[in-house]
């Protein structure tokens, strides 16, 4: 009996020693241009074993002393898989990364944000492209370009599990009643409701009108051209311009998600992190706003009663002061029906499709109807105004560079017209050139079908393109000449707009070109920096410049616009994202540095764009 005794204690002793967690924890400093750091899986966990194949999540615990990203990289002995990660700063959290983001490339999402990334309740994942087979892994590390300040990571209790296990282990809340994050300081955070009123009162006694002289619609009021009475664009000397509605030369400024909330946080299943909530007596939106939408509570909060009108008087202000003279994408739409400055639209309807990579099903026989009655819907009743700078008619397509996993989604999936028609397609020949050509054949019957009902219904103003992301493939550019778009647009992260992809386009197009977003933030503030990093507030500001002036030399340029208005939440918006890329802060305050770099920038753009000035060569640090 004795015995017995013995081996069951010793049994239990081992099963207790395998349901301890590994609490050992592993640290890392990022340093240096580029830094990295690998572990043997047995190392971080003896129990791990080389397949991971069986499993459906990574899980671990990691403490991130900075939001900047790192990969998460796997060594398998195929190859590297990695994904990005963008920590919560300053607080343990409990992670599951699913472990199909390292085998395969997602393809469902109608646009480049969606199909990259996925939200986590304490961090959120960025996919990389760098995947495979995860069948013979025999290490993990970490890998971090351009630290700024030494960066930290602590990182425990690395285990495969069937389950996800997410989940923010500091038990107490890590954003306050005015949206901030707790677990860091800065310059200007705000303690208390007072502290607030002063600074606001502040800008608004210091913010003056008439920095800009400019006319009705915002345009260089000094030269006049043909006016038509909207918006138009024109080649001059060699130089592409938007001409006004009064024939006055104009270059967009603008800055996308002028709004009052939108990107809320999410807050299911994390309420315990947050000091406070909206309280239902301030919800007065014709929607009501998410519990933790704090930027707007701080609006209610600095404007009081008829709080929304006030708010359009300032940002109206602001631009002005600030040489700003374009309402953007995503903005509110009330802010351009209020016909103070020019806006653009943001068209819908026409059929983009998560399942197939945003690509709508064109061969299908209603197609041409919905896209006419979405037309006739939107364009029609802004048909006569002014202040319309003219239409977006998407943002960034994911499928460009993927046109290979595109045609495979679609002959994997269900049975739609748009099959039927690339398996018909294939019949003569299947090879990947003509699968390409499928995909291209689609896009132009798309965009040819869509331009021509948003011209149909509104003759007067500008398609103002597709917002394709990044660097396009020459066969999309190619492909967009000659379809009815006006202008070009692209959206372009980076620290400078690149001549060679601004060539390529106005060689193959010769359509003139708009920036659609780019923007630069600075890790703290339990913000991320963004997708274009700098070392501090100051060189957001130095970035601003040199972008904006260097595209302006450009000479098919004539506009930039900013993303965005005001910081995303430090808890992510709905897919993630917690950038450190507002002009203002969640607290309604304007990042300073940022702002007077915006002013010096609008006062040089037009010399600049003519050839008179040269733009700065000044670059920011990143480091």
């Amino acid at each position: 009996m004795k015995s017995f005794y013995l081996i069951s204690a010793f049994c239990l002793f081992l099963i207790l020693t395998a349901c301890v967690n590994r609490n050992e924890k592993y640290s890392v400093t990022f340093q240096g241009e580029s830094f990295k750091k690998n572990w043997a899986i047995a190392e971080l966990n003896p129990d791990l074993p080389s397949d991971w194949s069986d499993w459906q999540y990574l899980t671990f615990e990691i403490k991130a002393s900075s939001t900047q990203r790192f990969y998460l990289n796997l060594y398998d002995v195929e190859g590297l898989r990695k994904i990005q990660i963008h920590p919560f700063q300053n607080v343990w959290v409990r992670a599951s990364i699913p472990l199909i983001h390292f085998q395969k490339r997602n393809t469902k999402g109608n646009d480049m944000a969606a199909i990259s990334k996925t939200a986590l309740p304490g961090l959120w994942i960025g996919f990389t492209g760098s995947v495979g087979p995860i069948t013979q892994i025999d290490s993990i590390g970490v890998e971090m370009h351009r630290p700024v300040n030494a960066p930290t990571l602590e990182i425990r209790n690395v285990q495969l599990t069937a389950e996800a296990k997410d989940s923010i282990l500091s038990p107490q809340p890590v954003v306050d009643k005015f949206g901030q994050w707790m677990a860091d300081d800065w310059p200007g955070k705000a303690g208390s409701l007072e502290e607030l009123k002063a600074i606001w009162q502040k800008e608004e006694k210091e913010l003056q009108a008439g920095s800009f002289e400019v006319s009705k619609f915002g345009g260089f009021p000094d030269k006049k051209v043909r006016a038509t009475g909207f918006f138009r664009v024109e080649k001059i000397d060699g130089k592409w311009w938007f001409v006004d509605p009064e024939g006055y030369l104009f270059f967009s400024k603008g800055s996308t998600c002028i709004h009052t909330g939108g990107s809320f946080a999410r807050m299911d299943g994390r309420e315990y992190i947050y000091e406070a909530f909206v309280p239902d007596s301030l919800n007065q939106s014709e929607q009501e706003i998410d519990k933790a939408a704090f930027y707007e509570w701080n609006l209610q909060r600095r404007y009081g009663e008829n709080w929304y009108e006030k708010w359009k008087e300032m940002t109206f202000r602001r631009m002005n002061n600030w040489g700003l003279n374009t309402i953007a994408n995503w903005s509110d739409t009330k802010l351009g029906q209020s016909q103070q400055m020019p806006y653009v639209a943001t068209l819908r309807g026409w059929g983009f499709n998560a399942e197939t990579m945003g690509m709508p099903d064109v061969y299908d026989p209603n197609y041409a109807a919905e896209i006419d009655a979405a037309a006739k819907r939107q364009c029609e009743p802004l048909k006569k105004d002014p202040y319309l700078l003219g239409y977006f008619v998407g943002n960034e397509p994911p499928w460009p560079g993927r046109e290979q996993e595109l045609v495979n989604v679609i002959l994997l999936g269900k049975n739609t017209p748009m099959k039927a028609a690339l398996q018909n397609y294939l019949e003569t020949e299947d090879s990947p050139e003509r699968r390409k050509a499928f995909v291209y054949e689609t896009y132009k019957k798309f965009i040819t079908t869509v331009n021509a009902a948003i011209k149909k219904y509104d003759p007067n103003h500008l398609n103002l393109g597709l917002r394709f992301g990044g660097n396009p493939p020459t066969e999309i550019i190619k492909a967009s000449a000659n379809i009815g778009f006006d202008v070009f647009s692209l959206n372009i992260y980076g620290y400078e707009t690149y001549l060679e992809r601004l060539d390529r386009i106005d060689k193959y197009t010769g359509l003139p070109i708009i920036i659609g977003e780019f923007h630069f933030g600075t890790p703290g503030r339990g913000l991320a920096p963004g997708l274009a990093q700098t070392l501090n507030q100051e060189e957001r500001g130095v970035a601003y410049q040199y972008y904006v002036e260097n595209a302006a030399a450009h000479h098919s340029i004539i506009g930039t616009h900013w993303f965005q208005w005001w910081d995303q939440p430090s808890t992510g918006r709905f897919d993630g994202e917690n950038y450190n890329i507002g002009l203002v802060s969640v607290t309604d305050i304007p990042y300073s540095e940022l702002i007077e770099s915006l002013k010096e920038t609008h006062r040089r753009i037009k010399e600049i764009h003519l050839g008179l000035e040269e733009p700065t060569k000044q670059k920011a640090k990143v480091q």
